[in-house]
């Protein structure tokens, strides 16, 4: 599977397209896609989401996608690398802080576009508007501050569209939601994903850790971890050159042996056998 690279921090890229000609493929940054015309399926992680004209989709650095277009389609996706992602929350702990991590760590993109109502997706397609104009200047002494602003204000309506579609969901708990962040973060670090590391760093009793998750997010963290990488696992094997010795080894397991045990507890079948099934 293709990473594409960001060679800057920050860019904008509008174009329209009849026949989508990038393969499935991740990246190595943050991505938000407005849909300007056009409609078709947004292949993101497996699942297939239908899209059409004022959608808003946002993928990070681990999520692979493609899009199968059925009328054709204007796109504008607003790129960002973690230099940005930083200047974004520069005042830790604030609220803008809370609600951009959690938008962009957690399964936003499981639910496909995130804006339904039309008067928000009309503010968010006005400040893409601002922000693509003010981009024209971005040697401007001014643009990083406005920069900074304008995707400040994108984002937190896009968390304020995602938290209001869960409200009932406890899994939006700010606690829980540190933890899941956390999870990706250091997910080819197993050391730093122990119960032992987990509760010293989110200072909870050993004990109290898993108990905490499970009844905010519904399974136990250790099942958590696990899906999340088997599901990186297979993205792997689906769609990258590596060979089996060596995603084990990016994943952090002491030898190939134990991987592919754990590999076939979860899947039902070998790494390699998973690789040719497909």
């Amino acid at each position: 599977m293709k990473r594409y690279l960001l060679h800057s921090p920050f860019s904008i890229y509008r174009f329209e397209a009849d026949v989508w000609a990038h393969s499935v493929h991740n990246h190595s940054y943050f991505e938000i896609i407005f849909i300007s015309k056009g409609f078709g399926v947004h292949n993101i992680n497996g699942n297939a989401f239908r899209y059409e004209a004022g959608d808003v989709f946002l993928l990070g650095p681990e999520d692979f996608h493609n899009f199968s277009i059925e009328e054709t389609t204007e796109f504008c996706f607003v790129r960002f690398n973690d230099t940005v992602h930083s200047s974004l929350i520069e005042e830790k702990g604030n609220l803008i802080t809370q609600l951009v991590n959690s938008l962009l760590y957690t399964a936003s993109q499981s639910r496909g576009t995130i804006v339904n109502d039309k008067l928000e997706k009309r503010k968010l397609f006005g400040l893409l508007a601002i922000l693509e104009s003010e981009n024209e200047s971005d040697t401007s002494k001014y643009f990083d501050m406005l920069r900074t602003s304008l995707l400040q204000s994108i984002l937190v309506i896009l968390a304020r569209n995602l938290l209001s579609q869960n409200t009932s969901n406890n899994s939006n708990d700010a606690a829980v939601e540190g933890l899941l962040m956390y999870v990706k973060k250091h997910i080819y670090e197993p050391e730093k994903l122990t119960i032992a590391h987990l509760a010293e760093v989110f200072n909870y009793a050993p004990d109290y850790v898993s108990i905490y998750f499970k009844r905010h997010y519904g399974e136990s963290l250790k099942l958590y971890i696990t899906k999340y990488k088997m599901k990186l696992i297979e993205i792997r094997l689906l769609y990258s050159q590596l060979t089996v010795a060596q995603i084990a080894d990016e994943f952090g397991y002491l030898d190939e042996s134990h991987f592919c045990k754990q590999f076939k507890k979860f899947s039902g079948t070998t790494p390699t056998s998973f690789r040719k099934a497909k």
